[in-house]
């Protein structure tokens, strides 16, 4: 099982890690999941992380933690999240080799492992 992250999105991660300390708000790493939305069922989401919970497995990737929750780790296990620069800023994308297919405004995807996940709300970054 793994999570890997691109130079680029270690150094974002870093960068939104350094901003939430000098304001006095320090994070451990970055929180990656997923959760239920969309048409075709399932959508990304990363936060950085304030804590950990007992079930989150950690990985280490380029000096950056990842946390993923117990639940969400079979639908995103062999993910690689990089970073693209867009014309209104940079955005997360992850390389999921678990995803079948995504929806037609690409927010969402399928896949066919299918675990009982709660309800989570949509953290960004």
């Amino acid at each position: 099982m793994s999570i890997q992250l691109t130079t680029a999105a270690a150094d974002r991660v870093r960068h939104f890690m350094s901003q939430a300390a000098a304001k006095g708000e320090p994070g451990i790493g970055l929180r990656f999941g997923v959760k239920r939305t969309g048409c075709s069922g399932w959508q990304h989401f990363a936060d950085l992380a304030t804590d950990s919970a007992a079930d989150d497995h950690r990985f280490e990737s380029l000096g950056v933690t990842v946390l993923v929750d117990a639940e969400s780790l079979p639908i995103v296990d062999g993910t690689e999240i990089d970073v693209i620069r867009a014309k209104l800023g940079d955005q997360f994308v992850f390389r999921n080799p678990q995803a079948l297919e995504a929806c037609g405004c690409g927010e969402s995807f399928t896949t066919t492992v299918v675990p009982d996940l709660p309800v989570h709300s949509l953290p960004s970054l």
